[in-house]
């Protein structure tokens, strides 16, 4: 069983100071780091708060994602991509399922197209020029609705490996939203090729007679 927050705080600030600051991370060493860990330091530890605050979208009814169902590059009856603007990497593509789940939530069916999709999202990311990896995030402290994060590693920059690459997105100059934006849509346009959809939140997808698994994906119940 977890230590009640009370039990985690206490056992945290053990190991801090006398003004609740705990030492540097191992990570802040790592060469890949956006800082130098001279003048580094962290910030006090807070006491537990509880209840915890509710999250946005935790009634469906307020929920923004819920209201944005249809605004996004890639479309299937269940499954939205969006582009997040105003980013430093390549490029940041964001997976909502249109109903409202959180990740625990989701019915098998579709938890079993999370993972599909994740996998070729992550493909056509990595096979645009000069995109080196595809990482993949979920995080949900903020928001109730199930949200997925794709970030586009440049190549070659090999200081934006690994897990501090959102925080180099934040600092970088914000990308050119052209070139994101066709390369957002190179990617919609492989995944409607590969896994189905539509790049139009109602337009139906054409027959494809090449194709017969699209067809019948398309009526499938779910």
């Amino acid at each position: 069983m977890a230590l009640r927050p009370d039990e985690f705080y206490e056992h945290a600030v053990a190991a801090a100071d006398s003004a609740r600051r705990l030492p540097l991370a191992r990570m802040t060493g790592w060469e890949i780091s956006p800082f130098e860990p001279d003048g580094l330091r962290v910030a006090p530890l807070r006491p537990p708060v509880l209840p915890e605050p509710a999250r946005h979208g935790e009634d469906p009814s307020d929920c923004n994602t819920c209201r944005d169902r249809d605004e996004g590059i890639w479309f299937d009856d269940h499954w939205r991509l969006a582009r997040i603007t105003g980013v430093g990497v390549p490029l940041v593509l964001m997976l909502y399922p249109r109903d409202h789940y959180d990740m625990a939530d989701l019915p098998d069916e579709l938890a079993a197209d999370l993972g599909l999709l994740s996998t070729r999202i992550v493909r056509h990311m990595q096979a645009l020029p000069h995109v080196a990896r595809a990482h993949v995030y979920r995080i949900g402290d903020g928001g109730a609705h199930l949200h997925v994060w794709f970030f586009a590693r440049p190549e070659g920059q090999a200081q934006l490996y690994g897990s501090w690459l959102v925080v180099w997105d934040d600092l970088l100059p914000e990308y050119p939203a052209d070139v994101a934006e066709a390369d957002a849509a190179l990617v919609a346009d492989a995944l409607v090729a590969s896994y189905g959809g539509r790049r139009s939140a109602t337009s139906e997808p054409p027959a494809d007679p090449g194709r017969p698994d699209q067809a019948a994906r398309a009526h499938e119940p779910r």
